[in-house]
């Protein structure tokens, strides 16, 4: 239908430009038409917008591609921050695992040297931090 140089986006808006107009203009009739050619006036509109979608270059299609390229701009942004954010909490969660790791090891140390240690000491010292 276009040449494949011709941006995907302005070739849309141009069908959805179409079919809004064809709705409007002439959405009751769809249904009783009988002719063929029933629509034939609704050709100016087609060749009037088709002259304004032919040149991409125009100020009007530049600014719907950069509209467009913006939301796309405005979704990606959003994307890698959600990225980053659910990076950053791997990150405390990796932190926590290490610690929940290692700490069982340090607990197991210090039970196995409590229990090196004579019983009357142990004992002295756990009243001495309590008092």
């Amino acid at each position: 239908m276009s040449d494949c140089a011709y941006p995907k986006k302005l070739a849309f808006q141009y069908l959805e430009n179409l079919k809004n107009e064809f709705e409007r203009v002439n959405g009751a009739q769809i249904e009783t038409a009988t002719r063929p050619y029933t629509f034939i006036k609704f050709d100016t509109f087609i060749q009037k917008t088709k002259k304004l979608y032919q040149d991409t270059c125009t100020q009007r299609n530049i600014a719907k591609l950069n509209d467009e390229l913006y939301e796309v701009h405005q979704i990606m942004t959003c994307n890698v921050q959600e990225v980053l954010g659910v990076g950053e909490k791997l990150d405390q969660v990796s932190e926590m695992s290490s610690r929940l790791t290692s700490e069982p090891c340090i607990y197991a140390d210090n039970a196995r040297d409590l229990n090196r240690q004579d019983p009357i000491m142990v004992s002295e010292r756990v009243l001495d931090a309590i008092f």
